[in-house]
């Protein structure tokens, strides 16, 4: 059986995003008690047996998510082969997520039951009170930097903002420690940026502190670093040789890379910032046991090894990778949310000439 795979456009930015979501704290409590509270957070013997008997009665799971379709549609299939249960899936990039689901609660059209992107874009959900808490077995396995104290969702996956390079020019020995050793003259020229990754900027600079982080971001201004749009471009053209060096690549994207034989390859540059990417379950969602299903299915080692093996960074500690013993921070989708604008601004004013 084959899940139902439809394709969506995103629209807008993630500022776009903080718009709609008016980029405010969480919200106060909703009066209405979560219709779905009680099978959600349900912590009985017979939990697994009870959730997959009415899973199965329900017949069908709505997920909306960015994933790859090469990666949404295994996931899928994986699960409905395991429980019989139908997976329809819609995939947008993040933003479109978003932008979906808002439109959707406000038209009191309740069709899907999960979400699964971007941590900043599943903090905006939680805010607008359109994700419910959930528990899973499962959570047991997961950091707890990687659960929010409000439990709205949970770190399915982690995006690992990595130094890209190209081995035929550059040797890993020769590479930094840190970012702050390309300032070295000897890199000037031969470095490149993502174009949008204002977000790493600032979670460089809540990990060092404002000063050391905006006395090395002018120095690196002032270098005139190549601006590339796109992460996935940007280890192409360092594959290619047209870039020695990328700061601000995705790990998923050159493992990929490299796994189909391209002359790149990504060093841990200190500090690694990792931003959660995670999992939730619609506050009201129709068919909640068979999200809830779902969600357990997506933290368990099952897909958790799956994800690794699609280049993936999984969350869970059950599941070992060439990237578990690294050193990271965890970035906090809430502040990213929270301070947006500011690094945006110091970001386009650093780098993009505006």
């Amino acid at each position: 059986m084959r899940a139902t795979w439809t394709m969506g456009l995103a629209s807008a930015a993630l500022i776009a995003v903080l718009a709609l979501t008016g980029g405010a704290q969480a919200q106060a409590p909703d009066p209405n008690p979560n219709p779905n509270r009680g099978v959600l957070l349900y912590k009985g013997a017979d939990r697994d047996k009870r959730l997959l008997e009415k899973a199965r009665q329900e017949g069908t799971v709505s997920v909306y998510t960015s994933l790859a379709p090469t990666e949404g549609q295994p996931l899928a299939e994986a699960f409905e082969a395991k429980y019989g249960i139908k997976v329809q899936m819609w995939r947008g990039l993040s933003e479109a997520v978003v932008q979906r689901t808002l439109s959707e609660a406000r038209g009191r059209r309740h069709a899907v039951d999960v979400i699964e992107t971007n941590g900043p874009e599943m903090e905006s959900l939680a805010r607008e009170q359109l994700l419910a808490e959930f528990h899973s077995p499962f959570l047991a396995d997961i950091p707890p930097n990687a659960i929010p104290a409000h439990r709205l969702w949970v770190a399915d996956r982690l995006n690992f903002f990595v130094v890209a390079y190209n081995p035929r020019k550059v040797k890993a020995e020769d590479l930094p420690r840190t970012y702050e050793g390309f300032l070295d003259p000897k890199w000037k020229g031969r470095i490149a940026l993502e174009a949008t990754d204002a977000e790493w900027m600032g979670s460089v600079a809540k990990t060092w502190g404002e000063q050391r982080a905006m006395d090395f971001f002018r120095k690196l201004g002032a270098a005139k670093p190549e601006m590339r749009k796109g992460h996935i471009l940007l280890v192409q053209l360092i594959a290619a040789g047209e870039v020695d060096v990328g700061l601000t690549a995705y790990y998923a994207n050159v493992a990929s890379a490299r796994g189909r034989g391209a002359p790149v390859d990504w060093a841990a540059v200190e500090p690694m910032i990792a931003r959660p990417q995670g999992i939730g379950i619609a506050r009201q969602a129709p068919h909640p046991h068979a999200a809830l299903l779902f969600a357990d299915f997506m933290l368990s080692p099952q897909a958790q090894g799956m994800l690794a093996g699609m280049g993936r960074v999984p969350v869970s500690r059950a599941v070992k990778t060439d990237t578990s013993a690294m050193n990271y921070v965890m970035s906090d989708p809430a502040v990213i949310l929270d301070e947006s604008d500011k690094w945006q601004q110091l970001w386009d004013k650093l780098f993009m000439g505006r």
